[in-house]
């Protein structure tokens, strides 16, 4: 009975993809990208604070810190434009993978383990772009890349999905108990969304666990993260605003798994053969 409720939903899910074939890769690369769009504008706007907390930080003097700032600005908004169109998409990757790695640094988010796994899941992200302007990819969308038995492609697939399911684990950190209800919806997040993510992860019922935990994850973004409640002249703002757009990008990860499928090494390609 229950396989025969998860095949109705899946053959519901199917639907309504075919439906959203036109937008929905654009739209899976606009929400991957927004963290580094809007951290780019951050950039812009707190050009001073950013360069000097640089500065106190490392003690690399002024030249430096403004060099970072200004790599972080025009390297992350540039690329996010270019990728959007699909335009040197491997190149803007790269600058990406390389913006994410000084952020990791400079900031010293590598001995932070919560921030850590944030910024390695927007990498699971960027890998599932590289793995789709790699190779051709078999997906139900006409007009994207298709990937078929290439083999190292079916592994950055992989890859990409691990990584993205990292974001969950960040989760577990947040339970501080200070408002019971926010903490009760964090706690059905993580019975809901674990189990799911793992179905991700391995490639079992992946579009339908995507799909769901897309619509999962919109709303509960909107519900724990809204940043715009708060005047941006507070810590919380930025704070709040932070986690929205790295789990908008998450969910633009998602998205990408749904628009190229799961790739060869997942259960659901071995059922085929099976």
């Amino acid at each position: 009975m229950s396989a025969e409720i998860l095949t109705k939903l899946e053959e519901i899910a199917d639907a309504g993809l075919r439906k959203s074939k036109d937008y929905l890769p654009f739209l899976s690369r606009l929400c991957l990208v927004a963290t580094f769009m809007e951290d780019g504008v951050r950039m812009w706007h707190q050009w001073k604070e950013q360069s000097n907390y640089i500065n106190h930080h490392w003690g690399c003097g002024t030249v430096l810190a403004t060099f970072f700032v200004v790599y972080n600005l025009f390297g992350q908004i540039i690329p996010s434009c270019l990728i959007l169109f699909r335009k040197y998409v491997k190149v803007c990757v790269g600058i990406l993978f390389g913006v994410v790695v000084t952020q990791t640094v400079g900031y010293g988010i590598l001995f932070d383990v919560r921030f850590l796994l944030r910024n390695i899941a927007l990498l699971g992200g960027l890998v599932l772009l590289l793995a789709e302007s790699m190779g051709e990819a078999k997906t139900m969308f006409a007009g994207v890349p298709q990937l078929g038995d290439n083999k190292p492609q079916n592994y950055m697939q992989l890859a990409g999905r691990v990584l993205i399911c990292l974001m969950f684990l960040t989760l577990l950190g947040e339970m501080s108990f200070n408002n019971l209800f926010t903490e009760f919806i964090r706690a059905v997040e993580l019975m809901v969304g674990l189990p799911l993510m793992i179905c991700v992860c391995i490639g079992y019922k992946t579009k339908l666990a995507s799909c769901v935990l897309v619509v999962w994850l919109f709303f509960l973004n909107i519900y724990l993260n809204p940043f715009w409640m708060y005047a941006s002249s507070k810590a919380m703002h930025d704070f709040v605003k932070y986690d929205f757009f790295q789990t908008l990008s998450v969910i633009g990860g998602l998205l990408y798994v749904i628009t190229l499928g799961p790739g060869g090494v997942s259960f659901d390609e071995h059922k085929k053969n099976w």
